[in-house]
């Protein structure tokens, strides 16, 4: 953690807004990312992430310890948000082709490195082999800092992660 960062939280602890938008300003997008990819082109779904995510580091920063860095407990906040938004909507879809034809510009990068197939893929994995394809192969997390994240072992990642390929190269290759 450079010392800029360290700075910035100690004075965010301490209630300063303006040293919590600096830390906002270095993570929004790889936050934003995370929330899009995870939510699929639902930009409501996505932008509510988002926001819950820094909502709850505002709330929680004082309890921020130090042990991780602070982009992986913001993941982490992203990662849980995530998954209580797909507990309470288990039965829905929150993906559908319209939103994703219908896109603003986050979701016109996501459709610029995702191509539909992908989508539609992606969105039929469940949320826990979504988040670690998100983490490690769209946003280029090593294993052990996306294992962190995800509060879950290294060898418990990689067997994920396996899964969520293969199923994922099983929707591509289905004569296999």
């Amino acid at each position: 953690m450079e010392n800029n960062e360290k700075e910035l939280i100690e004075k965010a602890k301490t209630g300063d807004i303006k040293s919590f938008e600096g830390l906002i300003s270095k993570y929004k997008e790889k936050i934003y990312n995370i929330a899009g990819y995870v939510c699929l082109g639902a930009r409501g779904e996505a932008d509510d992430v988002y926001q819950e995510t820094f909502i709850t580091a505002f709330k929680k920063i004082k309890d921020f310890k130090g042990n991780s860095s602070l982009g992986t407990w913001l993941y982490r906040i992203a990662a849980n948000n995530c998954w209580m938004r797909f507990r309470k909507k288990k039965k829905e879809n929150l993906v559908s082709l319209e939103d994703v034809k219908g896109l603003s510009s986050h979701e016109e990068h996501l459709k610029n490195e995702l191509s539909l197939d992908v989508v539609r893929a992606l969105a039929e994995l469940s949320v826990e082999h979504r988040l670690v394809v998100t983490l490690t192969d769209l946003e280029g997390m090593s294993m052990e800092e996306a294992a962190r994240v995800l509060k879950i072992s290294v060898p418990a990642l990689k067997s994920r992660l396996f899964r969520a390929r293969k199923l994922l190269k099983d929707k591509f290759n289905p004569q296999k």
